[in-house]
C-alpha cells in the first residue's frame, strides 16, 4: 500500500501503511477523537497486547473481551470510549477472520466496481454509510485502489480537492485544511439542524 501520513508518528504511520487490518482499525477509531489519535491506535494496541505485525485478526477475535477492553483503557486510553471501541474492533476482527479468511485486503480485492467496494466496507462493524464512502475515497485517492465508479461511490469525499476527510490528508497542511472544512461544516449544521453531517 501507499505510505500514509495520518498519525504524526512514523512507526504508527508505517503500520497502517503496511497492514490493511491496522488501517481498518484506525478507520473504526476515527470517531470523536483526533485523526492523529485514531491512527496511532493500532500501533498502541500492538504494544499493549505484545502481538506481532501484521496484526492477526484471529488472535484478537478469540481474545477475552475484558483483556482487550483493558488494553484500550490503559492510560492514556486508546479512545475516549475504550470499552465500546474495544468491542467494535474485536467484532471487526471476527468478520475479517471468518468472512475474509483473515486477510483484510480481500475486502477490496477483485471488486467489480466502487459500489461493490462501498457495500463491502459498509457491512463491516464500525463503518456506516459516511465512513464507508470516506474509505472508498481513501482507496481511490491514496491507495491506488480505483475500481470503476469509485468516485461516485465515495461522493462527496472522492471529489478532487474536497478536503472533507482523512482521504485528503497527506501532510500537515492538508490535515489543517480538513480540520478547517470540518469546523465550517459543524457551524453550518448548527444553522441548519438535521443537515447531513460529515465525519
Amino acid at each position: 500500500m501507499a505510505q500514509l501520513h495520518f498519525s504524526g508518528n512514523q512507526r504508527a504511520d508505517q503500520l497502517i501503511s503496511d497492514d490493511p487490518l491496522a488501517l481498518l482499525i484506525g478507520m473504526v477509531l476515527d470517531q470523536q477523537i483526533t485523526i492523529e489519535q485514531a491512527f496511532r491506535g493500532p500501533a498502541e494496541l500492538v504494544d499493549r497486547l505484545a502481538i506481532t505485525v501484521p496484526i492477526d485478526p484471529h488472535r484478537i477475535a478469540a481474545m477475552d473481551p475484558d483483556v482487550l477492553a483493558q488494553a484500550f483503557s490503559q492510560k492514556p486510553s486508546i479512545h475516549r470510549y475504550p470499552a465500546s471501541m474495544a468491542a467494535r474492533v474485536q467484532e471487526l476482527c471476527r468478520v475479517i477472520a471468518h468472512e475474509y479468511s483473515g486477510d483484510a485486503s480481500c475486502i477490496w480485492r477483485d471488486v467489480c466496481d466502487g459500489t461493490e467496494l462501498r457495500t463491502r466496507v459498509e457491512a463491516l462493524p464500525g463503518f456506516g454509510t459516511r465512513k464507508a464512502r470516506i474509505f472508498v475515497a481513501l482507496c481511490g485517492k491514496q491507495l491506488g485502489i480505483c475500481p470503476p465508479g469509485w468516485e461516485h461511490a465515495s461522493h462527496p469525499f472522492g471529489e478532487p480537492g474536497s478536503f472533507l476527510s482523512v482521504a485528503d490528508v497527506v501532510d500537515d497542511a492538508s490535515l489543517s485544511e480538513v480540520r478547517r472544512r470540518k469546523r465550517e461544516a459543524k457551524a453550518a449544521r448548527k444553522e441548519t439542524p438535521g443537515a447531513w453531517t460529515i465525519q
